[in-house]
């Protein structure tokens, strides 16, 4: 993973060559718009009091709104000097995908899965600028979890947020602006204090929220319980990036949180007590792993064309996944155990059945960019995949992934979650003005069921 120096002033967009693809015309045509936030240093620190309330809702998009002709991200395109579809065109045109390794990609689009689009398997429900996502790494997009329909959070700036879609109100959980000291005290145990992280990965689930920060931070704090249990740095290396963690299950169901780290090593520890229960090396910087739903297998994907998988409990690698092109930064797990897909910057996903990991089953291809964001339905039914930005592709997996839904929108992408009953999808976007919290609801064909629900 590509290392850069940031600039803590500025956290919406850290790295402007890459965030800029989404800057609209800066004679700005929709000044008077109200953009949520403001972007001076100032406002990084914010404990974000009581401003919610305050800030106008007229910024906000509903379905009825949607369906009446509004855009759903707010974007006044009739006061532009330009049409959607044309900048649409435009941007398709003149977005560069950044790639590690540039190699030939003609052969390619041969291998790609020929897909039916057109499809609606969730349907807009709404779109705040109450809060909206940021990111600190342009290649690390996993900052959205959400642990219910109605429970969602995000990092936006120097705070891990929590939005109510039923409410819509926002709270913020944990400020890393300040120093943060950890609660949990007991022998042995190798915590440190910390202060103004920023934030690169996130995991939320079973009630506990795992930050990483870009200088190989772990933070990770009980939601039901006030300040932070456990928080350390993981590695004195100068290129100590927190790429990913993971929150999982062992085979005996205890809990266990993973990270991946630019140092090529992933390191488990014990959800309880956090200590580390084991650390694994690779030969590459680790920009994300997963971890099997029975708990036993993990998948490494890092800076390599060949994606690992490996036992939880000894670290040993059981398979090598060879096809894609350059470095991966994705990768999900079906419910079933047996699927993995795999995203990478030669913009495809690939799926692999780990029956028969000697090749993949199917290639998925982005539109433009790099695959960064992978998530599968509780039941398995759909895929999400998000590239860096404009685009996230749902996919029906009982069609053998033939058959998707692509939700276009514009700015770079800081997250996917689906809701774990799967009736809710959201997406956020990272955008100087029209940054952004969008919900998706499954689209039922029985109208009776929306009516009980």
């Amino acid at each position: 993973m590509e290392q850069f120096h940031f600039n803590n002033d500025d956290l919406d967009y850290v790295v402007d060559d890459y965030y800029d693809a989404a800057d609209f015309d800066n004679d700005d045509p929709f000044s008077d718009v109200e953009s949520p936030g403001n972007n001076n240093s100032d406002s990084l620190d914010s404990d974000f009091e009581d401003d919610f309330e305050t800030r106008k809702s007229k910024t906000d998009t509903s379905a009825l709104e949607a369906r009446n002709g509004k855009d759903i991200q707010g974007i006044p395109w009739e006061r532009m000097n330009f049409s959607r579809d044309r900048y649409r065109e435009t941007r398709l045109k003149q977005y560069k995908n950044y790639e590690n390794l540039s190699r030939p990609r003609e052969e390619l689009q041969k291998e790609c899965l020929e897909v039916e689009k057109g499809k609606t398997f969730y349907d807009f429900q709404f779109n705040t600028r109450i809060v909206r996502t940021t990111i600190v790494h342009f290649q690390l997009r996993n900052l959205l979890w959400a642990t219910s329909k109605h429970d969602v959070y995000l990092m936006q700036n120097y705070s891990a947020m929590h939005w109510s879609p039923l409410l819509q109100k926002g709270t913020e959980v944990l400020n890393v602006a300040k120093p943060v000291v950890p609660t949990l005290k007991r022998p042995g145990l190798l915590a440190q204090p910390l202060n103004r992280v920023q934030i690169s990965t996130m995991a939320v689930k079973e009630n506990l929220l795992v930050a990483g920060g870009f200088q190989g931070e772990l933070i990770c704090k009980y939601l039901d319980q006030p300040g932070v249990a456990f928080c350390t740095k993981l590695t004195t290396d100068e290129n100590a990036i927190t790429n990913a963690v993971d929150i999982y299950r062992s085979p005996n169901g205890l809990l266990r949180v993973m990270t991946a780290n630019n140092d090529a090593q992933v390191r488990i520890f014990d959800a309880e007590n956090f200590a580390c229960l084991n650390r694994f090396s690779f030969d590459w910087s680790v920009n994300n792993t997963s971890v099997s739903p029975d708990g036993k297998l993990f998948a490494i994907l890092g800076d390599s064309t060949v994606c690992l998988l490996a036992d939880t409990q000894s670290g040993k690698v059981t398979g090598n996944l060879k096809g894609h092109l350059d470095y991966s930064f994705a990768s999900a797990w079906h419910p079933d155990g047996r699927i993995l897909a795999t995203g990478n910057q030669d913009t495809t996903c690939r799926l692999w059945d780990i029956r028969n990991p000697s090749q993949s089953f199917a290639v998925l291809k982005g539109n433009m960019g790099a695959i960064r964001a992978l998530k599968f339905t509780s039941d398995g039914r759909f895929l999400a995949m998000a590239e860096p930005a404009d685009f996230v592709h749902i996919f029906d997996t009982g069609s053998g992934y033939a058959k998707c839904q692509e939700i276009d929108l514009f700015g770079e992408i800081a997250g996917i979650a689906f809701s774990p009953d799967a009736e809710a999808l959201f997406v956020g976007i990272a955008d100087r003005t029209y940054g952004s919290l969008l919900e998706f609801n499954r689209k039922h064909y029985n109208q009776y069921l929306d009516s009980i629900f």
